[in-house]
């Protein structure tokens, strides 16, 4: 396990992906390679037939080829996946941002033509320069994973039952007024890990982000915060509020409690 520290402040432990597993992935994404490289090599001989083009045209289309086959696949397939190929998939790893975040286009790039030129291939001896570098790391990183910013992880975890907010009793009424349709998701999701991790922020982090996110949320809703009241109740009766009108009419057991208390 590691510790993946977020955007928010938010401290996660994620299991990271050791080379054995890493290798299984690896071994299954070659055996496809092969097999994307073999399909095309037909094509372009197939092509080659018919059309009898100059030798020089019959090189470049080959060597567009092996970087399709050599780059291009991981690229597509973690941009596409979400940090995942399909070896990764079948063993159940992923890759992630430093944070802990979800990678995109340009970390898949970086990825991509590392393993390409140096990790695997042009300069890696096969795999030889990648194994030595993720054994020497502690979080088992490979040449592209440091260029890029990224970690290779487990997928398959056991996630825990969701947590449901709690409102505070003296600003359920407020917030039963509120038209959450204008709260977007990606403002919820950040709302939602302020609440669910209070206890692992510092002092610092918990003033600043809460009042941030304060600022946020009422900004998209177009209200003005309750005077007197802290972040976190605030963000709880709002969080709490949409849970309610989301799960609704299906009656929710909470299965977790902020430790309300009314401020002075």
């Amino acid at each position: 396990m590691a510790v993946f520290t977020t955007g928010e402040a938010v401290a996660l432990d994620l299991p990271i992906a050791r080379l054995p597993t890493r290798a299984a992935a690896f071994l299954i994404d070659v055996v496809l390679q092969l097999v994307v490289g073999w399909l095309i090599v037909l094509a372009v001989s197939a092509a080659v037939v018919w059309s009898r083009p100059d030798p020089a045209w019959l090189d470049v289309a080959m060597l567009v080829v092996i970087v399709s086959v050599l780059a291009g696949y991981p690229i597509a397939c973690e941009t596409l996946l979400r940090g995942r190929t399909v070896g990764k998939l079948a063993l159940g790893l992923r890759v992630v941002r430093g944070d802990g975040g979800p990678i995109d286009f340009r970390h898949a790039l970086t990825r991509g033509l590392a393993g390409a030129i140096v990790d695997f291939w042009a300069l890696g001896g096969f795999g030889a320069v990648a194994v030595i570098t993720s054994l020497c790391s502690p979080r088992a990183r490979r040449v592209g994973d440091v260029l890029a910013g990224t970690v290779v992880v487990h997928d398959r975890i056991r996630v825990p039952l969701p947590a449901l907010a709690i409102a505070p009793p003296w600003l359920q009424g407020w917030a039963r007024r509120l038209d959450l349709s204008a709260l977007t998701e990606e403002l919820a999701l950040p709302v939602r890990q302020y609440l669910t991790r209070d206890r692992t922020l510092t002092p610092e982090a918990h003033h600043a982000l809460g009042h941030a996110l304060v600022a946020a949320v009422c900004a998209q809703l177009r209200v003005s915060p309750p005077p007197g009241y802290p972040p976190l109740h605030i963000l709880g009766a709002v969080i709490a509020e949409r849970q309610r009108r989301t799960l609704a009419p299906a009656p929710a057991q909470p299965v977790a409690n902020l430790g309300w208390s009314r401020p002075a």
